[in-house]
């Protein structure tokens, strides 16, 4: 699957924002600089950005840049562990709609601790939720998600990830790999799903601040 792409002058048509203020938001590493992708086209080069994370991140600022600084900005949406090291209460996650009412009774309680999340455990049931709504996945199968999430994203701390969803006659697997991914499966395997964990990380963390 190849990564889905948006140009310079299509995320600038599409968020209203300038030439300008885009590449203020590089300078001060609200946008990372290796989202800017350069790509030879017919008309030459031009710029394109992965297209869910780099909308999500504009409209992360668009929201916050009235009560904080681009530093603090920059401070808040570029460093990891400015979200990883918070914790939501059942409440607040109620409040602002994370995850459907069935996720959250099927799974809310088995995920949190005292009835509080971490971001990583509100990213995971997030996933899932997602996946659900889109009918990619059964109950049975989101258990199984949540306990490969649990065991196994943490050795990619820091790190952008893609999740593979694969079923082989019947029998349904979970890949994680280090985006960006490309995997070639045999015959016999069918690919369900292809979720880039780093749009869901810029949509979760729109619905936390």
């Amino acid at each position: 699957m190849e990564e889905d792409l948006i140009s310079k002058k299509e995320l600038l048509d599409l968020t209203g924002i300038s030439y300008g203020q885009l590449y203020r938001w590089k300078r001060k590493q609200l946008i990372p600089e290796d989202w800017f992708i350069r790509k030879s086209t017919f008309t030459g080069q031009e710029t394109f950005f992965p297209k869910k994370m780099v909308l999500a991140r504009v409209q992360n600022i668009l929201n916050m840049k009235d009560d904080l600084s681009l530093d603090e900005l920059a401070d808040k949406l570029s460093d990891p562990s400015a979200f990883s090291a918070l914790t939501f209460a059942s409440g607040t996650v109620l409040e602002r709609n994370i995850v459907s009412d069935v996720t959250w009774s099927k799974f809310a309680e088995s995920t949190s601790i005292n009835d509080e999340f971490s971001f990583d455990q509100l990213l995971h049931l997030y996933t899932v939720d997602s996946m659900l709504s889109k009918g990619e996945l059964s109950l049975e199968e989101a258990v199984l998600l949540l306990q490969t999430l649990k065991q196994k994203t943490p050795r990619f701390e820091g790190k952008i990830y893609d999740l593979f969803f694969i079923r082989k006659m019947g029998v349904s697997s979970f890949i994680l790999a280090l985006s960006p991914a490309e995997l070639i499966f045999d015959d016999g395997v069918r690919l369900v799903a292809k979720v880039s964990m780093g749009d869901l990380i810029e949509e979760l963390k729109g619905k936390l601040t």
